[in-house]
């Protein structure tokens, strides 16, 4: 019911849906104590109201955003406020008394000083919004100033409003003491904060505080990348929660040959990038991209397949690529609109065949096998455990856009399969890390979720009291409060190294500083390598854990973990690099074959319906090599789905991207020559009108020339000429 609630009211949690329940209730008492009148009562009650609304912004809450859609605005609810203390003025006989009149002035003027605080606002930052958002690279070109601080612009409008207060307590406090100069002293407290807050921004409207004007700060990214030259990019958009897809991607354009850059499309997606080296450049408005200097780029890597691609696409002088964000046998991963590439790259022969069978238009010829050079960091399984009880990583898919009941196994097998892992006859350590997505678009995901969260919260709980847990507990209590430590260390130094390269400004600051520094980057990945190792050091190896959020990554799970449950994803393809025994949920309950013979990666996984009756199977491969009956099979597939071992991952990579260079290469050198050729066989119309013919000196020449010309043909090349500029 509970869980119902929340849902309906659009809000995240259950403080969150108690908040808005305040809120809510809050305004009728608020009117009812006016009306009576009550002084104290209607100082509890609009108490109550400011609190609510105060949390449910501070969480970010959606029912703000709904509440603003329905006329019950920001704006509107404090406006009500104001309403409420003049009707219980009112009602309280003091509709004749200086104080009145001064409340109604009083919060007149202060909606009057809205909108100069509105208009500075939106211009300051209408204006600091560069056309671009870098990140190394160098803009000294043109000058950008400092942002102004963030405690003038973040949340300006609730800030403004807010500053209400002093008069509202000042009001409230003479109508119940009859001491009237604490209203006068709060209604002007809260004019001049009002009048100085304005004050405060207006020097950051000043065009010295702005940014160059786009133009400018075009003609500077320009600039750098005619200097800089970059010849292959990874281009990347999507929604907010997509970030993983172009993050799993920067270490390999890190090492890629040549030089790379990523281009981005989405402001909100810029923060969420990982620590980088590589040049970003992210591009909201597509005539923008359309014009900016691309001519050195040869390869072009699309991680997504998303509508914005069409604005690199149609670039003729650079190789487009699809390389997806992961291998597994979904229906994504042979998406038709992938034929729209010159080349698809796939990590190993599965990729291949898999586009084969679907038959959705990609030729086998354009399929370049690559293998996945993310996957390095993942650890070999040394045939025994880690620990001295098996780690089990349960790792689902999300629940996906229709409801195919494949997607998932969290919906129908998700508690089963943790509660016997729980319940096993020897004891594991459950792991779960739930894909980014799950829950965005199905309440009753996310309500698995949660009761899977508890499930193992209650289970961790009930293992800590246990005499043997709490004597293991007891023993390593001084290093894991160790561990703890280091991580607040790390934690600090990552924080100062942040500071360091960023300047929590805003965007067009963060384009002026953010760039890259070779020693910085040595020490964050040093220090971020120490902080994985203190986490899982810094509670018990028999401890039951969730892991969320950009840290550990899953790639860090899978080198904690014995064995792994998940779906089909590319997080199956993806730990079958390690070698260890999984198992893959047939959440569908097509049948073992079947599902085998569907799905490549589970060709040699333990195969679980959904009441997870199987994973005996997968804990006694886990306990004893002998009984390991599909480790052979796993070998094999891990050629098949992600290539040979030699050469690497990244060689095989480089060798690809200078392949499709030389392509590119190619087909601009011989579109360049068809164009000079065109160029000396077309005539000059200013010869033609001085009756020069062409190579022959006769008028009748030109007249035989134009009389030969195909207007298709004159058509096509102008298309070509013009769709290749940036060649010449």
């Amino acid at each position: 019911m509970i869980s119902t609630a929340i849902r309906l009211a659009r809000v995240g949690s259950r403080s969150e849906l108690a908040a808005a329940l305040l809120m809510g209730l809050g305004y009728p008492c608020v009117m009812l104590a006016a009306l009576i009148p009550h002084t104290w009562f209607f100082v509890a009650a609009m108490t109550v109201t400011y609190a609510a609304d105060w949390y449910l912004h501070q969480r970010g809450s959606y029912l703000i955003n709904r509440l603003g859609k329905v006329r019950a605005g920001l704006s509107i609810r404090f406006l009500l406020r104001q309403l409420m203390v003049i009707l219980l003025l009112a009602r309280l006989d003091l509709a004749e008394e200086p104080l009145f009149y001064t409340a109604v002035a009083c919060f007149l003027l202060f909606y009057a000083l809205q909108a100069p605080h509105g208009a500075l606002t939106t211009l300051v930052r209408l204006r600091r919004t560069m056309p671009v958002v870098t990140r190394n690279v160098d803009l000294h070109a043109v000058r950008i100033p400092d942002a102004p601080p963030a405690v003038l612009l973040r949340r300006s409008a609730e800030k403004m409003l807010h500053l209400d207060i002093p008069a509202i307590l000042g009001i409230l406090i003479a109508a119940g003491t009859g001491e009237d100069i604490v209203g006068y002293a709060g209604a002007a407290l809260t004019l001049l904060l009002a009048l100085g807050y304005i004050a405060a921004l207006a020097p950051y409207a000043r065009r010295s505080r702005l940014v160059p004007s786009a133009p400018a700060v075009l003609k500077a990214v320009d600039s750098w990348l005619r200097e800089y030259q970059p010849t292959v990019v990874l281009y990347f958009s999507g929604s907010n929660e997509s970030a993983y897809q172009g993050n799993m991607w920067l270490e390999t354009m890190a090492r890629i040959e040549g030089r790379p850059l990523i281009i981005m499309r989405e402001r909100g997606l810029v923060p969420q990038l990982a620590e980088t080296s590589v040049p970003v450049i992210c591009v909201p408005a597509g005539t923008h991209l359309m014009n900016l200097d691309l001519s050195t780029v040869r390869v072009c890597l699309y991680p997504a397949n998303v509508g914005k691609n069409i604005h690199i696409l149609r670039v003729p002088t650079m190789k487009h690529v699809f390389i997806g964000h992961g291998d597994s046998d979904k229906l994504a991963s042979v998406n038709p609109f992938s034929k729209v590439y010159d080349e698809v790259w796939t990590a190993g022969r599965a990729g291949r065949d898999r586009y084969a069978l679907a038959d959705v238009g990609v030729r086998d010829e354009d399929i370049v096998e690559v293998g996945r050079p993310q996957l390095e960091p993942i650890k070999s399984w040394t045939g025994t455990v880690k620990n001295p009880i098996p780690t089990v990583l349960y790792a689902p898919t999300w629940e996906g856009w229709d409801d195919n009941p494949g997607n998932t196994s969290l919906l129908l097998a998700g508690e089963n399969i943790v509660r016997r892992l729980i319940t096993a006859a020897e004891p594991v350590r459950i792991i779960y890390k739930p894909h980014p997505f799950t829950g965005i678009r199905s309440a009753r995901a996310k309500a698995v979720d949660a009761r899977i969260r508890g499930m193992l919260g209650k289970a961790a709980t009930e293992r800590a009291a246990e005499p043997r847990w709490a004597k293991e507990a007891e023993r390593t209590a001084a290093a894991r409060s160790a561990a703890k430590a280091e991580l607040v260390r790390i934690d600090a130094r990552l924080a100062e190294l942040a500071a360091l390269g960023h300047s929590g400004g805003d965007d067009a600051e963060e384009s002026r500083v953010s760039l890259a520094d070779p020693a910085r980057e040595a020490e964050v990945a040093r220090l971020r390598a120490e902080w994985n190792d203190a986490y899982w050091r810094s509670f018990g190896w028999w401890e039951h854990r969730t892991v969320t959020g950009a840290q550990p990554k899953l790639y860090d799970c899978f080198n904690e973990s014995d064995a792994m449950v998940s779906d089909i994803s590319s997080v199956v393809s993806d730990f079958i690099a390690s070698g260890k025994p999984y198992a893959v949920t047939d959440s569908a309950a097509l049948g073992a074959e079947e599902f085998k013979r569907q799905n490549t990666a589970v060709r040699a996984a333990v195969i679980l319906s959904n009441g997870a009756e199987e994973l005996d199977e997968l804990l006694a491969a886990v306990a004893d090599p002998a009984a390991d009956v599909l480790a052979g099979a796993r070998r094999e597939l891990k050629t098949y789905l992600l290539g040979p071992d030699e050469p690497t991952s990244m060689e095989q990579f480089n060798a690809a991207v200078r392949a499709l260079t030389a392509k590119a290469e190619a087909r601009n050198a011989g579109v360049a020559q068809r164009i000079g050729d065109q160029a000396v066989a077309v005539p000059d119309p200013e010869a033609d009108a001085a009756g020069v013919g062409v190579g022959t000196g006769e008028p009748e020449a030109s007249a035989d020339v134009g009389a030969a010309a195909d207007p298709d043909t004159v058509e096509e090349d102008a298309a070509v000429s013009e769709g290749t500029s940036a060649v010449r």
